[in-house]
């Protein structure tokens, strides 16, 4: 088998992967479905965040917010099914979150951008109520990047009330660059991009196929393929160095100052040397 067949095989199964993992978001309330989950079921894993204030992990899915104490039980966050499909830890019980409410609650749809001060027990409409979808947030000092998923559009605030678009177009994730106004940012096809934050332009970088990607505090990036393999770049995506795995397709990837975290559909990991190895936390 030559090179282009391989490569054309490796982009279609990419394709097929990420398109599944984004046709499991798009399903309906658990509510819905008369909550036939499990009460302990953590269902398909969307975000993953450490609080500050006990350096304890939350997990966001497609039934609800829960908490993870040290023993690895997880507990629903105020007994709420709300579908958190996008989620972000920006200080102490201090979360951002995105997606579709409990069914049992009077709210639209599409929750729109949405807070909570107490550490998922109550949330509170920012903006975009009824309108937006976002199923990313990522935060860069006092500017929220977030994308809508109902439009396929990146905006920008920098008060989490107004916002502009700055990129269009099928993306997965995003990662702030330690240098301000840079993003990175993997596509639907797993394509690794950068993004000019003032001019929206946009560059391709090549790199292998990447499912979920973010940066560390010192400026590395670090993503994981469809298939679960770790990678890290420490040139702006130019090269990248294979350093572990998860064992299985990817739901879920966050850097925090407590360690990396990544999930697959239904189980949490952790790891403390920069993804080479991975011990399971859910």
């Amino acid at each position: 088998m030559n090179r282009t067949s391989r490569l054309t095989i490796a982009v279609a199964v990419a394709t097929a992967l990420l398109s599944t993992a984004c046709a499991a978001d798009s399903e309906s309330s658990p509510a819905a479905t008369d909550n036939t989950a499990d009460e302990s079921s953590v269902g398909h894993i969307h975000g993953l965040g450490i609080d500050p204030a006990d350096d304890s992990l939350y997990v966001a899915t497609h039934f609800g917010l829960f908490h993870v104490p040290d023993d690895g039980k997880p507990t629903r966050v105020a007994d709420r099914w709300q579908d958190t499909m996008a989620f972000t830890v920006v200080g102490p019980g201090h979360f951002l979150g995105s997606g579709h409410p409990d069914l049992t609650e009077d709210l639209p749809p599409h929750l729109g951008l949405i807070e909570s001060t107490d550490a998922g027990e109550t949330w509170t409409p920012l903006a975009l109520q009824g309108e937006a979808d976002f199923h990313i947030l990522e935060p860069a000092g006092d500017v929220l990047y977030a994308y809508d998923a109902t439009t396929k559009r990146l905006l920008r605030t920098e008060d989490r009330e107004r916002f502009e678009e700055i990129h269009s177009g099928d993306l997965v994730s995003v990662a702030a660059a330690k240098e301000a106004g840079q993003l990175f940012a993997t596509t639907g096809k797993g394509q690794l991009i950068s993004i000019d934050t003032s001019t929206g332009q946009t560059r391709e970088l090549g790199g292998p196929i990447t499912a979920y990607l973010d940066a560390t505090a010192e400026g590395s990036l670090a993503g994981i393929g469809p298939d679960g393999v770790v990678r890290v770049s420490d040139d702006a995506g130019k090269t990248w160095q294979e350093t572990g795995s998860l064992g299985g397709q990817p739901a879920a990837f966050t850097i925090t100052e407590q360690g990396w975290y990544a999930a697959t559909t239904d189980e949490a990991f952790r790891s403390d040397d920069n993804g080479d190895t991975w011990e399971q936390v859910l």
